[in-house]
Parts: C-alpha cells; sequence; structure tokens
C-alpha cells in the first residue's frame, strides 16, 4: 500500500532545546519561519493535510493572525501544551483517516530542502520511525550538571538530530500514550544538509535567510510542446 501521509508543525521546542522558545515566530525576510515551515509540505500529493499547533496562550492571537492564510491553504490549526509531545497529542486526532505516515516539523527550522523530505518520506515506506540527521563536523566537550568539562567527544560518535521526522500513525499513537519520543534505536537515520538549522532568536534571521538562499532548487519539467505553457 502506498503511504500516505499528514504533516504536523509544532511551535514547542523539541525535547533538549526546552530554553529555545519563539524560534517558530522570528521573521526571516519578512515572513515568520513558521510560514516558511509549513510552506514545504503544501501541494504536495502524498500529503493529505498539514496541520499547525501552537500552544494555547497564544492560540487566538495566532489563528487570528494567520487563520487566512492557512485557511486558504488548507492548514488546519489547533491548540496543545507547551510541551513537544503535548502538541502533537493535539494535532493527532486531526490526522485524517487515510494517512497512514505522520510527519512531524518543528516550526523554528524553515529551511527544508525539498531532496531531504523526499528523501524521508522514501524511507517511512519501508521503516516506523525515520529522522534526518547531519553529522558533527568539530569535536565536543562533555560538561556535568554544573557546566563544567569532564571530557573530549569524537565528533564522529555523534549526529544532529534534525526535523523532519516520519513515523508511522500506529507508533506516533504510541508515543502519545507513553508520552514519549522512541528511542533513537528505533531510528532509521537520513544524511540531511546543513542548511536545516533551527533558529531561536531574531539575531539567527539573517543566518536563517542565508540557508534559504542555499537550498537545492526542484528541477521544472520543460513543456513538451509549445501549447502546453499556455494551458490552465
Amino acid at each position: 500500500m502506498t503511504a500516505r501521509f499528514a504533516a504536523i508543525v509544532l511551535t514547542a521546542p523539541p525535547p533538549g532545546c526546552s530554553g529555545e522558545r519563539g524560534g517558530a515566530f522570528v521573521m526571516i525576510d519578512g515572513r515568520e519561519s513558521l510560514l516558511r515551515a509549513v510552506d514545504a509540505f503544501l501541494n504536495r500529493e502524498a500529503i493529505a493535510q498539514v496541520i499547525a499547533v501552537f500552544q494555547k496562550e497564544h492560540f487566538d492571537e495566532r489563528k487570528k493572525k494567520h487563520g487566512a492564510h492557512f485557511g486558504f491553504a488548507g492548514v488546519r490549526v489547533v491548540s496543545g501544551g507547551p510541551q513537544w509531545i503535548d502538541q502533537i497529542a493535539a494535532a493527532l486526532p486531526l490526522v485524517p483517516d487515510d494517512a497512514t505516515n505522520v510527519i512531524i516539523h518543528d516550526a523554528a527550522r524553515p529551511a527544508i530542502p525539498y531532496t531531504d523530505l523526499e528523501a524521508i518520506l522514501e524511507a517511512a515506506e519501508k521503516h516506523e520511525a525515520v529522522s534526518l540527521i547531519t553529522p558533527v563536523r568539530s569535536p565536543l566537550i562533555e560538561l556535568d550538571e554544573g557546566g563544567q568539562p569532564v571530557g573530549y567527544r569524537k565528533a564522529g560518535e555523534f549526529a544532529e538530530l534534525l526535523t523532519p521526522q516520519v513515523f508511522s500513525k500506529v507508533r506516533l499513537a504510541k508515543c502519545v500514550t507513553d508520552k514519549a519520543m522512541p528511542h533513537a534505536s528505533e531510528l532509521h537515520c537520513v544524511s540531511g544538509l546543513a542548511v536545516n538549522i533551527r533558529i531561536s532568536c531574531a539575531g539567527d534571521a539573517g543566518l536563517a535567510k542565508a540557508m534559504i538562499n542555499q537550498l537545492p532548487k526542484p528541477k521544472i519539467k520543460a513543456p513538451s510542446n509549445p501549447f502546453e505553457e499556455a494551458q490552465w
């Protein structure tokens, strides 16, 4: 059976980034990161529904601000808790019945290479849990709880966890029940491009714009005859 997808775009920070709220709403060249993230999933035949999730205290404000745009694009909006798993739980009931898989994406990541998205959608046909990763390119220092260095770590021992991630709908429902995302050993990892950065404040906007400008461009199919161009 061919996979059918829904996409959930979360404004809560992912686990491990609790101190980095607000990146979803940073303006990048006149448009919020959230809108740029949502756009990546629109107008794709395999994606049946896009859902944006806001924290409850921001829901009315954001719905008023983005409602017309999202309504025109067919994006559904819902309010959820402040945590990553809470927002997934809030959005899951809006996933269409015919969707077999669910894409989870951090709204603070506005630069999604279409090649990476296509790669993880293809991998999701064979694996229950798929995530983009990118290599760590420099050695790391391990710190204790007090922020003191306790050891060196080789770059090759680690990779940065990115979004989008894709899960079977059944596996994601179990995550909600367990209130925990899958263990790392369950993930099928797909190497992604380093342009897919996470932003946390307005100071990151310039870097994000530069990364967006470096995104690979989809190839546009040339018309097969002179008259095809004029069809509408």
